[in-house]
C-alpha cells in the first residue's frame, strides 16, 4: 500500500516539473538508450543514442526493482539509485529517484546534489530531516509517514532514523544524473592536503589520520 502511494507521489510530483528540469527538454516523445550505451558513455545520461522507435516496448518504461530494500551498508542504510542505466525509459525526461532504508538509529550523513533539486517522501518511519542554506540556517523537523520535504537545489541536507523501527524514504530528482558528494568523504576521503584540514578543523595528525581510515577506504594512514 505505502510503495503504491509513494510511487504514485514520484510520479505527481514531476508532472508539472519537467517543463522545468534542470536537465535539457527533450525535443521528442522518448529516447530509450541504445542497449551498448554502457560501454560507451558509462556516465553520461545526457548524451544517449537512442535506439529506433520501433524497437521499444512497454518493459522500458516500467521499473521493479524498488519493491524491497537494497543491499545494507555497515553503517545501517540502503539507497537504491534509479536512473536511465537502469531505467531506460528515463533517458532525457530530466528526472530520476532513489529508495532509501535506514535501519533503527542509522543516518544518511550530510550530502547535497549539485544538479538536482529532491522531494523526498517518508514511506513509513519517522525521520529526522532538513537543509542548511547558504547563510548557514537550518531547516529542520522530524518527518512522519506520508510527509515530504523538498531540498532546494545544491544545498546540504540530511536524515536520520529516529523511531525504532526501520524507515524508507523515496527520492524524486529533477535531473536524470543528479550527482552526489557526501560531506565527510569529500573532506577526509578526497586527498585533500592534511596541514589544510588540521588548521580548518582544529584538529590533530593522528585525528585527521582517524577521520581518514574511517571515510576514505584507500587510505593508508
Amino acid at each position: 500500500m505505502y510503495l503504491k502511494l509513494a510511487v504514485l507521489f514520484v510520479i505527481l510530483s514531476f508532472h508539472g516539473n519537467v517543463s522545468m528540469a534542470s536537465d535539457p527538454d527533450p525535443i521528442q516523445d522518448f529516447c530509450i538508450p541504445s542497449p551498448n550505451f554502457h560501454s560507451v558513455r558509462p556516465a553520461r545520461f545526457t548524451t544517449l543514442h537512442c535506439k529506433n522507435v520501433t524497437e521499444a516496448t512497454t518493459d522500458d518504461f516500467v521499473f521493479s526493482g524498488m519493491k524491497e530494500a537494497g543491499n545494507f551498508s555497515e553503517t545501517g542504510i540502503a539507497i537504491i539509485p534509479v536512473n536511465p542505466s537502469l531505467f531506460p525509459g528515463l533517458n532525457t525526461l530530466g528526472m530520476s529517484f532513489a529508495r532509501a532504508d535506514l535501519k533503527a538509529g542509522s543516518v544518511n550523513p550530510p550530502h547535497f546534489h549539485p544538479r538536482a533539486t529532491e522531494i523526498a517522501y517518508v514511506v513509513h518511519g519517522r525521520v529526522y530531516s532538513g537543509f542548511v542554506d547558504s547563510t548557514n540556517r537550518v531547516f529542520a523537523r522530524v518527518l512522519k509517514q506520508g510527509e515530504v520535504m523538498v531540498y532546494p537545489r545544491g544545498l546540504l541536507h540530511f536524515q536520520m532514523n529516529v523511531g525504532k523501527k526501520p524507515a524508507t524514504i523515496f527520492g524524486s530528482f529533477n535531473s536524470q544524473n543528479p550527482g552526489m558528494q557526501k560531506i565527510p568523504s569529500a573532506i577526509f576521503g578526497s586527498g585533500i592536503d592534511e596541514e589544510l584540514l588540521e588548521k580548518t578543523f582544529g584538529l590533530s595528525p593522528k585525528q585527521i589520520g582517524m577521520m581518514r581510515r574511517r571515510f576514505d577506504p584507500k587510505s593508508t594512514v
